[in-house]
């Protein structure tokens, strides 16, 4: 089964989205901030990140930025889980070669599940 990595700050976020896709069969690891987040991904090598924007110690536009300049990491998929406006997200972030933007407030974990298939598939 396909590997993925939650690296979001709030727990009840994180932990509902693992407990999602670990019923559905997949590989789960979280972090709780970009630092730990790029650890996690060097480690686990997932085929896919969902990564949050605002957290502490290392944003995840920081994270991607780093992510994306190693080989390893250029190419894995990452969709970003924010709850920031369209406007208020860093330019950088969508030429960091995204699959996908969440808005957490709009999108049930369901319909994360799906999207996150369709980038697998």
């Amino acid at each position: 089964m396909p590997k993925i990595a939650i690296v979001e700050d709030d727990q009840t976020i994180s932990q509902m989205y693992r407990f999602k896709f670990e019923a559905e069969g997949y590989t789960v690891q979280t972090a709780e901030n970009g630092k730990l987040g790029l650890e996690l991904v060097q480690k686990m090598k997932p085929d896919i990140i969902l990564l949050d924007l605002m957290m502490p110690e290392m944003t995840g536009d920081q994270m991607l930025q780093k992510l994306r300049e190693t080989s390893w990491g250029k190419n894995i998929k990452v969709i970003i889980l924010t709850n920031m406006g369209e406007q208020e997200i860093p330019p950088v972030v969508k030429e960091l070669n995204i699959s996908g933007l969440v808005l957490k407030a709009d999108m049930t974990p369901r319909q994360v599940a799906e999207l996150v298939k369709k980038q697998l598939a």
